[in-house]
């Protein structure tokens, strides 16, 4: 992935990239141990890629609440092999990861992008590896674990804030700008009003001046508006309408584990958007 995949919006392509959710764990909240097979994996991902995932997103470390850190070379055996299959096979790759070895690793594999939960913060050594890559990559809003303190003045303006912060660093440690994307980090120490303030302000988030990442998929606070007995997949619904109020918010992508559901909400946005500019 280029530069110009990551500015092809101001360019504009109207819908934002879809990235794929490849979780290659036997502990995620969602579909833990379905796919820690290679095979399984690299079918799964080749499913997603013909639904519309624009990149395919692989994780080999769970971030759900309570979940427990996984050994770095343990992550780099979960993952390295499926980057490496989905390169050879054309398919574009970012990598879910807080280790910057793994992120060197993932990069020399052919990945295209670093999706970093922690923004830098887990490992110190991130940003000088991503800096010496010239990887694109994904800083996330992050208080430490996804059931951190939840306790912020304003969300919007405090998550803003965090991450001008770690921009300016990348910055300093060398990154390129257009290597950069942001992630308000939705469901990460974050109660359900403040994802929605985040979603709904998400403009001011954009007024940084750079590409945001939108991860709503599954998550708790959209299972609060399905009834008690709904299951985990039941809330792609709501992500996919998400997806689309997203798109019009300026959205760069969007990580989802149902690709088709959200290709079909952002497909409509679309040819809304061209019907109001003709």
């Amino acid at each position: 992935m280029n530069g110009d995949l990551v500015r092809a919006r101001e360019r504009g392509l109207s819908r934002p990239q879809i990235l794929g959710i490849l979780n290659v764990t036997p502990d995620s909240f969602s579909d833990g141990g379905r796919y820690t097979g290679t095979d399984a994996a690299i079918a799964q991902a080749e499913a997603l890629r013909e639904a519309g995932a624009d990149l395919i997103d692989v994780g080999g470390e769970s971030t759900r609440p309570g979940a427990a850190r996984v050994p770095e070379d343990e992550e780099r055996e979960r993952v390295l092999p499926i980057v490496r299959a989905l390169v050879d096979r054309g398919i574009p790759v970012s990598v879910d990861t807080m280790n910057s070895r793994t992120a060197a690793a993932s990069a020399e594999a052919g990945a295209n992008l670093i999706n970093d939960v922690s923004g830098g913060l887990a490992d110190p050594e991130m940003y000088r590896t991503i800096a010496a890559t010239g990887i694109h990559y994904v800083a996330m809003h992050w208080r430490g674990s996804a059931d951190a303190d939840a306790q912020y003045d304003d969300v919007v303006t405090d998550v803003r804030n965090h991450l001008k912060l770690r921009v300016a660093e990348m910055l300093v440690w060398g990154i390129k700008p257009d290597r950069i994307v942001l992630d308000p980090g939705l469901g990460f120490a974050k109660r359900g009003e403040h994802n929605w303030q985040l979603l709904g302000r998400m403009r001011e988030l954009a007024s940084l001046g750079y590409p945001l990442l939108v991860g709503a998929s599954r998550k708790r606070f959209l299972g609060a508006l399905l009834p008690d007995e709904a299951s985990v997949e039941q809330r792609d619904e709501p992500t996919a309408h998400v997806s689309a109020l997203a798109a019009a918010a300026g959205a760069w992508a969007v990580r989802v584990h149902d690709v088709r559901s959200t290709r079909l909400a952002l497909d409509v946005w679309e040819q809304w958007e061209r019907g109001a500019h003709r």
